[in-house]
Formats: structure tokens, sequence, C-alpha cells
């Protein structure tokens, strides 16, 4: 069994006036993201859209010291981007698909994922979003961990680091063992 995590694709990460946005790069995985999502809905199959909920007040944040505020809980910039909010907003209430409030990079830091995916037998983890060499590279190696195989979607990962996307993507086959779609 598979599921797909769709992680960070919100106007903070993708609108060009973004608070730590991937800009281009993440608009342009726009409609390549939106595919594989309908997709995996459509099949059935479990899609988890993994998103940053920051605090403004929490000053113990490891990001605070790193990055400007962004996603933070209550504001337009934490809402998908693009044509993948009306995908959630049309199949949210599908027992199919779950909405999962992160705090740090990895989708399994801190949350009940790996639970939900372990529940529903599934082995083999899609991995979509932004930013490629922080969220996703974070989600891939905590997948490594706990023994799921890993498949990145390519042409639906991006980054504000044009070279950092190029490593991480590197990193996922050769140290990870992910397949790259």
């Amino acid at each position: 069994m598979r599921a797909l995590l769709s992680i960070d694709y919100t106007y903070d990460f993708v609108a060009t006036n973004g608070a730590l946005t991937t800009g281009k790069a993440g608009q342009q995985i726009e409609q390549a993201l939106v595919d594989v999502t309908t997709a995996f809905i459509q099949k059935g199959e479990y899609v988890v859209f993994a998103i940053d909920k920051h605090d403004k007040t929490d000053l113990f944040h490891p990001e605070a010291a790193l990055f400007p505020p962004h996603n933070l809980a209550g504001t337009f910039g934490r809402e998908l981007y693009g044509s993948l909010a009306e995908v959630y907003r049309q199949n949210k209430e599908q027992t199919n698909v779950y909405w999962l409030d992160k705090r740090h990079y990895s989708a399994f830091s801190g949350t009940d994922l790996d639970i939900r995916l372990r529940e529903r037998n599934i082995t083999e983890v899609h991995l979509t979003g932004v930013c490629t060499d922080i969220c996703i590279l974070h989600t891939a190696v905590d997948a490594y961990n706990l023994g799921y195989k890993i498949v990145v979607h390519e042409n639906a990962v991006a980054s504000f680091d044009a070279q950092g996307h190029e490593w991480a993507l590197r990193h996922f086959s050769g140290t990870l063992g992910a397949q790259l779609v």
C-alpha cells in the first residue's frame, strides 16, 4: 500500500509575496502536484496534507532564529496555494484525505503520521511539495529510518535554493534509496 504526502504547498512557501517563498520554482510545479494528488485521491489511496503550523509567540521554536515568521496559525499564508486548495476543499471530507499540522521540518516529527500509515498497512510514501532540501528531505530521512519505501515526484518538488534542490534529489536516490519519478 502507498500514501502521498503533500508537504507545505502554501502561500507563504509558494506565492510571489510569500513570507518564505520558493517563488517561480514552487509555482512551476503546481500542475504536476495537483495531477499526482488528484490521481491518488481518485484511486482511494491515502493522501496526507502535511502543513507547517507556527505560533508567532513561540520564541523557543528553533526555526524562529533561522527564518522569518511563516505559516502562522490563522493567517492566509498558511492556506494551500493555487489549485491545490480547490483539490483539498473538494475532497477533505473523504476518509482517505487527512490534514496534518506539523511543527518541524519532518512530517513525522512530533505527529501521529507513522501510526496512521501503519494502521493502513502503508509501506511506500510518495513525496511532493516544498522545500525539497528542507521539509521534503527531513520527511524522507525519517521515512527511511522508519523503514518506508520512498518515491519522490521530481516534477512536484521545489526549493528556493536551486543547488540545495539538486543536492537533495541526489541524496534521495543515492543515500536513501528513493525512487525518483
